[in-house]
């Protein structure tokens, strides 16, 4: 079983690199920081992509063992990406790790508090946007600001259960535009 594991790990490098690039790329798009007042930090890009990741590693959830595997490569990756960026800013490396520590427990606590909110959890997904995803926010944000951002994790999140399995296992995934319906995407 852990040689299985092992190997189909390896098998699902380069998809892994992939779908983190994607990911990367979808969370750096400019509408995000322009439209939805996500702050242009350190802490809005971490935020960023860590809802990508998430979202995309809930629709991994939902399929077979496989993509457990691929999610477990792709959070790897995320998390190798984050201690080198770390390191590229000037953090020392005696703080790197426990400040790896300290995101990996806040990707979790996120983790828990969007899923919770997209499973119908007491707490509604902007409420959690606002203390989590904004937090670092002197004010406020637009409350249009956050239903523009709840809209479209919902939306990304049934788009994401029609992609193929197939599709996302060899590295390929789709996002929606900020702002547009899938149809227009």
């Amino acid at each position: 079983m852990i040689l299985k594991k092992l190997f189909a790990r390896h098998q699902y490098a380069q998809a892994s690199q992939t779908l983190y690039q994607e990911i990367v790329r979808q969370a750096r798009q400019p509408v995000f920081y322009l439209e939805a007042e996500v702050p242009d930090t350190i802490d809005g890009r971490y935020e960023m992509i860590s809802l990508h990741a998430f979202l995309v590693m809930r629709r991994f959830k939902r399929d077979d063992e496989d993509l457990q595997v691929l999610s477990q490569a792709v959070f790897d990756l995320m998390f190798a990406d984050m201690d080198q960026s770390l390191r590229e800013i000037g953090v020392g490396d005696l703080s790197v790790g426990k400040r790896i520590k300290a995101m990996a427990k806040v990707f979790y606590g996120r983790i828990v508090a969007y899923e919770t909110a997209l499973d119908g959890g007491s707490e509604t997904l902007e409420t959690a946007l606002v203390r989590n995803h904004y937090g670092t926010l002197q004010e406020r944000p637009k409350a249009d600001s956050v239903a523009n951002l709840a809209g479209y994790i919902r939306e990304m999140d049934e788009f994401l259960l029609y992609q193929k399995t197939s599709d996302l296992k060899a590295g390929f995934v789709k996002f929606c535009q900020f702002g547009k319906t899938r149809e227009n995407s």
